[in-house]
């Protein structure tokens, strides 16, 4: 099931499973033969709690989150909600996080774009090790927009 929210970074799909939050996808959606369900209370949940984020109000989420990945991308995903509002993080720094070496910053970050729930998870913290904004699966316009409200919202 899923539902159509409005956002600063445009139009975001919030779809859930079994009474958990599974995916948040940016415009332009592709098709689904999933059913629309604006009233499922997980999915309404997560619409008031990202609301609250962009309005600055939320600096963390409490959701039900069933991601669907490889057991390595889980604990990647997992480690990317240590990376607290307002911060963020290079690949390395992730991968340190995780126990690995740098070198497996490459892996940190194959797993972060493949993160199903962004924003929730913030993949959008992450960084480039020269401070550089690097890839997003929602486009680099978004990632700075984020990485935006959440520093304009410091001061």
């Amino acid at each position: 099931m899923w539902t159509v929210m409005d956002s600063p970074i445009g139009e975001l799909r919030l779809r859930a499973a079994d009474g958990a939050l599974t995916a948040i996808e940016f415009s332009p959606f592709t098709a689904t033969a999933e059913s629309r369900a604006d009233d499922e209370p997980v999915l309404v949940l997560a619409r008031t709690q990202l609301e609250e984020y962009f309005a600055g109000r939320r600096h963390s989420f409490d959701l039900p989150l069933a991601a669907q990945g490889t057991e390595f991308q889980q604990r990647v995903w997992a480690g990317l909600q240590t990376i607290g509002w307002g911060e963020t993080a290079s690949y390395g720094d992730l991968a340190r996080r995780l126990g690995l070496t740098p070198a497996a910053s490459r892996a940190v970050g194959l797993a972060n774009g493949r993160n199903p729930i962004p924003i929730v998870v913030p993949c959008h913290r992450v960084i480039g090790a020269d401070g550089s904004l690097t890839g997003y699966a929602g486009g680099l316009d978004r990632k700075k927009i984020l990485l935006e409200l959440e520093s304009s919202a410091l001061f």
